[in-house]
């Protein structure tokens, strides 16, 4: 019969190759911004709380704090290089209060988790003691990641268009989700089982939106392509026009 370790280790394997594609879910989202030298309209905010909350997580890995949680640090260390790419192209695409806004934001979580490291392992000398505060920590940034597509979950209600919000990132984010979830309640871990568990319910809310607004997505796109074509035919017409007149009037001379 298999052990419930075992059955849990799986999951947890299963969890880490659904977090990686999770991850990477976003890179279609950068190498557009990348091609345009522009974010556009897409939020910062998803990727600087993914990588505080990977921070967090390792930490939270670590022997130090909370000994056999290697799959724990593997994929959010791996998440925390890789979301840190994601942060480091923004800045470099963004521009004015933008940009300044994502560079404070990612020096205040790097001296933040530097600081929480050095008292925790200074002042707390359990194991026990570790993992409460770094777990509970945990929650709340973990709570945060998934909790921070809520801004763009706004404007796609506001706008009734889901162009900017990837539902490669949503499903991503809910297979990721019920993963961990699993993980946690076969040897209960209450710091993973609640923000992870809130984060089936975030990122289920995200697939229904993007169910529901779809259809009108499409018709928004198709309006701006056609007045984009109206417009060139129109800048056509003048020029056309601006040659004509310039020949006629030449001819009379």
């Amino acid at each position: 019969m298999v052990s419930p370790d075992t059955i849990r280790t799986a999951i947890g394997v299963i969890g880490n190759g659904t977090a990686l594609v999770l991850f990477l879910s976003p890179v279609p989202t950068f190498i557009r911004i990348w091609k345009k030298g522009s974010v556009e309209q897409y939020s910062p905010v998803p990727y600087v709380a993914t990588l505080l909350n990977c921070m967090i997580w390792v930490l939270y890995g670590l022997p130090l704090v909370h000994p056999h949680s290697m799959l724990v640090v593997t994929i959010n260390g791996t998440g925390l290089v890789i979301e840190l790419t994601y942060v480091a192209l923004f800045l470099l695409c963004s521009r004015g209060a933008t940009r300044r806004k994502v560079f404070l934001l990612l020096v205040t979580e790097i001296v933040f988790v530097g600081a929480v490291t050095v008292l925790v392992l200074n002042l707390a000398h359990t194991y026990e003691r570790r993992s409460m505060i770094v777990g509970i920590l945990g929650v709340l940034f973990g709570i945060g990641m998934y909790a921070a597509p809520l801004s763009v979950m706004k404007i796609v209600i506001q706008t009734k268009s889901v162009e900017y919000m990837p539902l490669s990132l949503s499903l991503a984010s809910l297979v990721n989700a019920i993963c961990w979830t699993a993980y946690a309640l076969i040897k209960f871990d209450l710091y993973i089982t609640i923000p992870n568990g809130l984060g089936v319910l975030f990122a289920g809310a995200q697939v229904v939106l993007y169910a529901i607004y779809y259809k009108s997505t499409q018709e928004i796109i198709e309006a701006r392509k056609r007045k984009a074509n109206q417009l060139v035919a129109m800048t056509e017409v003048v020029v056309n026009d601006g040659k004509t007149n310039n020949h006629v009037g030449a001819s009379l001379y």
